[in-house]
Formats: C-alpha cells, structure tokens, sequence
C-alpha cells in the first residue's frame, strides 16, 4: 500500500510493524470461527494480503541488510512470522492454479497470474520464488499444450534454474562445486548455518584475517538464500 511506502523514517516504520503484528494476532482468532467473511469488516482481505506484503518487504529489508552504516531500531523487532505461515499455500498449490489457468482466456488468464503474482508477494515461503515463478509463467507457460506437462515442465526449469545459480555462485566466490554442495547438504541435514572456517576453507583463494568477515557473511547469506529459494518448499 502507497501509505507503508510514503513512511518517513524508522520510527513510522516500526509502529506499522507492531500495529499489522497486532492485527494479525487478531485475524488468526478470527478465522477460527466457521462464519468469519472480511466483507463484514472496514479492512477488505485484499488490503490485509496487501499491508502483509508491505509487513514482508520490511522484514526482509531488516533480515538482509548485512553492511548498515548504523544501527537500525528494527534490528530487535520480533516479526512473528509464524502469524502469517499458512501450510496450504506452497509450490504446488500454484502449480494447482496453473492448471486452472492452462486453456483460459487471456483475460482471466491474466486475473489468475495477478492472483499468483499477489500470493507470492504476500506468503513468507514463497516470497524468495517470486520473479522466478512469474518467469515460468510468462516464459514456459505459453509453450505447454497438455495441462498434465505442467509440474514436469515447471521440475525441468526449477533444475536448470537451481544449476545455474549453483554454478553462478561457484564462479563469483570462487568455492569448488564439491565443497557448496557438501556444505548445502550438511545445512539441510542440521539446519545449522555453516561455520566461519568452513567457508573460508571452501575458498580458493584465502582471505586477509581482515578481509574475512565481510566474506564470510556474504557466501553465508548466499548459501542460505540459495537453499530458501530452491530447495525450501519445493518437494512439499
């Protein structure tokens, strides 16, 4: 919403975050009961999906920002994201609603990408997918002739998608493939994030003691964004 934008500094910021948190506490009492509607409410469901993505774009805006000039008073804020996870909706419940657009016509083909590109925006683990969601939608989408090709094909770009950033984040870090694969896969199994000497150990080029923390966090962050987009979500 135009509003969340138009926040003048960090102090707005925060009073928005604790008052949507609010909100949200009170909507997941409400949707226990069998006759909730937001069409009885001042706030439609849509501008609550809206503000719960602008929520989103700040806590991701705190959880990424790794090199601040200054301490934020966002830093300690706890989001709560467990108020907005919602099993329901994941990968394949999109690729559900690509069945439903396969064969449609281009207006309501277009109703149901806007429907698609909207949960992406505002659902904490599918956020991270987004641009590369709507890229298959756009780019791949138009080449399926059978609505059963759907999850193959979306599988197929998924993998390409997955090695090239695999291989991308090889190049740019200069770490051997083994060792981010060993690494990724130790992550998934413990769900700890890697240790410093573990990176740098992946290095073909050793770092300066000084230069090593800023590296460090750099290739920590791009391993765990890595697994968040890729592999987090997809198999469920």
């Amino acid at each position: 919403m135009n509003s969340v934008d138009a926040l003048v500094d960090e102090e707005a910021e925060l009073r928005f975050i604790k008052a949507f948190r609010n909100l949200m506490r009170i909507r997941n009492q409400l949707v226990t009961f069998a006759d909730f509607d937001f069409t009885e409410l001042a706030m439609t469901g849509q501008e609550f999906e809206d503000y719960k993505s602008k929520y989103l774009d700040l806590y991701d805006k705190v959880r990424t920002a790794t090199a601040k000039e200054k301490v934020s008073i966002l830093d300690d804020v706890d989001f709560e994201v467990e108020l907005i996870h919602r099993d329901e909706i994941n990968v394949r419940y999109i690729l559900q609603l690509l069945r439903i657009y396969f064969g449609k016509g281009t207006r309501e083909q277009e109703q149901i990408r806007k429907q698609i590109a909207d949960l992406l925006g505002s659902e904490l683990e599918l956020r991270s997918k987004r641009e590369l969601i709507l890229e298959f939608i756009d780019s791949n989408m138009p080449n399926i002739s059978d609505a059963d090709m759907i999850d193959n094909e979306f599988d197929e770009f998924w993998t390409k998608k997955q090695r090239e950033a695999f291989e991308r984040l090889c190049l740019e870090e200069g770490i051997k493939a083994e060792d981010l694969q060993q690494v990724i896969t130790d992550y998934l199994f413990n769900d700890q994030k890697p240790m410093p000497d573990v990176i740098i150990k992946m290095l073909d080029r050793k770092p300066k003691v000084l230069e090593r923390r800023p590296i460090i966090e750099r290739i920590t962050q791009k391993i765990l964004s890595f697994v968040e987009v890729f592999i987090n979500g997809i198999g469920e």
